[in-house]
């Protein structure tokens, strides 16, 4: 019986051998070496493996950038300074991008924003948006219920004190995920030197009326306002060319509603509450 132990021993054990032999001459001959490049990009990016670049995470964009998958600004939570970085290790020349921030396109708050209906579902802005349109009077408001806030993985928003999101300018790398969570597009990254419309509805003036006295009411009183061309009311909703916007204000003055914002603001977070309570 012993010798049959040391015999199954011995066997295994000049199996156990073959096979590590085997395995190295395989690693030496068949080895694929990475592009080291690869290391300088990982290196390179901000290590947040937020996926907002549509990789898995930062090493699968490094991977993706070197093999030709992947555009040289697409780390968007990198901003101008990790673009500047990629196209050094890509010995490639590419022009300064502006920073981008996310932006909260309604200001139909608590106060101004009528409710038409009371929510006790999931606390979830796509949950309660599938019911019946969401609680909110208008279709096209800010539900806040916090999913943005809960998608940014940089604590860059926030619910206010008035319902609504409001974004820490300081924390925001633009990543876009909280764009992509909100199920009204409520929430979008843009220009950080952009001035913006804080409405998205397209309804008549009159019907903006019965359900938020923040909302755009297409009266073209700041197209009329601005010198410079950059305000056009189409359907019912103004927006700005940031082309042609220089930021003076006179639209800002003459809107009624006052819902454009003339970048840069102050942005104020002062958080309250996170996925719960009523929209």
């Amino acid at each position: 019986m012993v010798q049959g132990i040391l015999a199954a021993v011995g066997l295994l054990g000049s199996l156990g051998l073959l096979f590590g032999i085997g395995l190295v001459i395989a690693g030496r001959f068949l080895r694929v070496e990475e592009d080291p490049r690869i290391a300088q990009v990982t290196e390179s990016l901000p290590g947040a493996n937020c996926g907002a670049c549509g990789f898995s995470g930062c090493s699968g964009f490094a991977r993706a950038l070197i093999a030709g998958g992947a555009p040289v600004e697409g780390c968007r939570a990198g901003g101008d300074s990790t673009v500047q970085k990629l196209a050094a290790i890509l010995g490639r020349s590419v022009g300064h991008t502006a920073r981008r921030i996310a932006r909260v396109l309604c200001g139909g708050d608590c106060h101004s924003a009528v409710q038409r209906a009371r929510y006790d579902g999931v606390m979830d802005c796509r949950a309660a948006d599938l019911v019946a349109g969401g609680p909110k009077g208008c279709p096209d408001g800010c539900l806040g219920l916090g999913s943005c806030v809960e998608a940014c993985p940089f604590g860059a928003l926030a619910i206010g004190p008035d319902g609504l999101p409001v974004v820490d300018e300081q924390r925001c790398t633009g990543c876009g995920l909280c764009e992509l969570v909100c199920p009204r597009g409520v929430i979008q990254v843009m220009d950080a030197g952009a001035s913006y419309v804080r409405c998205l509805s397209t309804l008549p003036g009159k019907q903006v009326r019965q359900v938020c006295r923040s909302g755009c009411i297409g009266c073209l009183i700041c197209q009329r306002a601005c010198d410079r061309e950059a305000i056009t009311v189409l359907d019912n909703l103004a927006s700005i060319d940031p082309a042609r916007c220089d930021g003076c204000g006179k639209c800002a003055e003459k809107c009624p509603t006052h819902c454009i914002v003339i970048t840069p603001a102050p942005a104020r977070v002062e958080p309250v509450r996170v996925g719960s309570g009523p929209a």
